[in-house]
């Protein structure tokens, strides 16, 4: 089998590729110089040059706030841009695994999200990124859609490197408490496409896939310091405390038994995960 990657110099696309080689798979790995899905037709020219039996899609515009100032950027990257490889998986017979978001959620309940629950996003990031699940859907209904949250890796941008960097010049900081998700190794979400692209015979449709126990970004923090044996105290405030550009869900919680009842992937518990990545983090500040 051969896996087309977009998006490989991100958080999920790195892991991929590693975690691709570790079990000798055959990987063509794109980042955006070498596949810039901004550009209309540039993911069509891969999939024809590259002939995959299996695409995975972690490009991405996931800057949140900035998407708020550049709505066509992002729904370039999070909505045209999957539509069209959707289109070129199904003229090439490839299957197609495209991460998405729990952002598609308004945050307004407090059970957990099933795969059928009612869509609202309250942000350009969360709206175009349900554009893409649509696009995708209806391009090739044999797609597979991961709703993930809460991405965190050794590298890229994210919520523990921001809080191991603050930790070297502050003693406290206050972290938004009324948020609720799922923190997500990104190796996780890696492993979970790669298995979904090797059951070349699954089923296609919406998946829900992140981190448990359920947290909030305070209680992430809390552990993001334990983890690091960092004595920074956590205050507690709520979202309406915290102005950003873009509004965020507040509960944002995934029922993820539908991956696992379909392709036996369970969900991965980011406690035991975190500590590795604060070490590898640590070890090269």
């Amino acid at each position: 089998m051969h896996i087309l990657l977009f998006g490989a110099s991100g958080q999920v696309g790195r892991e991929t590729v590693e975690a691709a080689a570790h079990r000798g798979l055959r990987l063509t790995a794109l980042s955006r110089a070498e596949a810039d899905l901004s550009v209309p037709g540039a993911g069509l020219a891969a999939v024809v040059r590259w002939r995959p039996d299996a695409i995975i899609n972690a490009a991405a515009w996931t800057a949140v706030d900035k998407a708020e100032s550049d709505i066509e950027g992002a729904r370039r990257l999070n909505a045209g841009a999957p539509g069209e490889l959707a289109a070129a998986a199904n003229e090439a017979g490839a299957r197609l695994i495209h991460l998405s978001t729990d952002y598609v959620f308004d945050g307004a309940g407090a059970v957990p999200l099933d795969e059928g629950a009612a869509t609202s996003p309250i942000n350009v990031y969360g709206r175009t990124k349900l554009e893409g699940e649509r696009a995708v859907l209806a391009a090739l209904p044999g797609a597979v859609v991961i709703r993930t949250s809460w991405v965190y890796a050794p590298h890229g941008a994210n919520f523990v490197k921001t809080m191991l960097r603050l930790s070297q010049t502050r003693d406290a900081l206050s972290i938004v408490g009324d948020q609720t998700g799922g923190p997500t190794p990104a190796a996780a979400i890696a492993e979970a496409c790669l298995d979904i692209a090797l059951q070349t015979e699954g089923p296609g449709g919406v998946f829900h896939f992140q981190g448990a126990p359920p947290a909030s970004w305070a209680a992430f923090a809390k552990a993001v310091f334990a983890a690091a044996e960092q004595p920074v105290k956590v205050n507690e405030i709520l979202t309406r405390d915290y102005e950003t550009p873009a509004a965020r869900p507040l509960f944002t919680v995934l029922n993820c038994a539908k991956i696992r009842r379909d392709y036996g992937i369970v969900q991965p518990d980011w406690r035991s995960d975190l500590a590795g990545t604060v070490r590898r983090l640590l070890h090269h500040q």
